[in-house]
């Protein structure tokens, strides 16, 4: 079939077609006529153009298995709609991603290494900052004294009072605390809701 041959066809009579006979060669040809534009609204989301092209990929797919559920009166309006869902739903699945990878390099940079590149980047630093200082007293102040100031569990044992137990304790639900604490802030940053 010679795609040319239906370019003086519209949209509805395209999808019309397709409704009839389920032939997916008329989907075919409506997704030809809009490719740039899928892949327009792909680039302009997902700022990537490999992103992108696989965006387009996906919509095809998910237009072939869409179009035939749905009273369709503006193919192009609809098609658009598609794309842009499409893109919206894969940059919050990233952001999550993002955010997940973020928050867990804070605390294992905190833990291993305070001035690791990480730690250097402001806004993250403050968050962590931030996040420190809403931890109850003795887990704030056992996560300062080990990952901050590097000192043994012993020796925070001596500066605090807290009994060894208590500082081990202490210090691994302050770090849970602070992962959960910074996940939240980096989400209000990132506007993730």
């Amino acid at each position: 079939m010679k795609r040319s041959q239906y370019e003086h066809m519209t949209d509805t009579q395209l999808l019309e077609h397709y409704l009839n006979d389920k032939e997916p060669q008329w989907i075919g040809i409506l997704l030809e006529r809009y490719t740039l534009l899928l892949f327009g609204v792909c680039m302009k989301y997902l700022k990537n153009e490999e992103e992108a092209k696989d965006g387009v990929q996906q919509i095809f797919l998910k237009v072939l298995h869409e179009a035939g559920k749905y009273r369709i009166d503006y193919f192009k309006s609809w098609l658009y709609m598609v794309a842009k869902n499409y893109c919206l739903m894969k940059l919050r699945n990233n952001q999550g991603k993002i955010t997940k990878e973020i928050t867990d390099d804070a605390i294992a940079a905190l833990a291993d290494e305070p001035e690791s590149e990480l730690m250097k980047n402001e806004q993250t630093y403050e968050l962590l900052e931030v996040a420190i200082g809403e931890l109850p007293k003795e887990q704030r102040q056992c996560v300062t004294l080990f990952y901050l100031q590097k000192n043994s569990y012993s020796q925070i044992s001596e500066k605090t009072g807290y009994n060894p137990m208590q500082v081990k304790s202490y210090i691994q639900n302050g770090k849970r605390n602070l992962k959960q604490l910074l996940e939240k802030k980096l989400k209000t940053v990132t506007g993730k809701r």
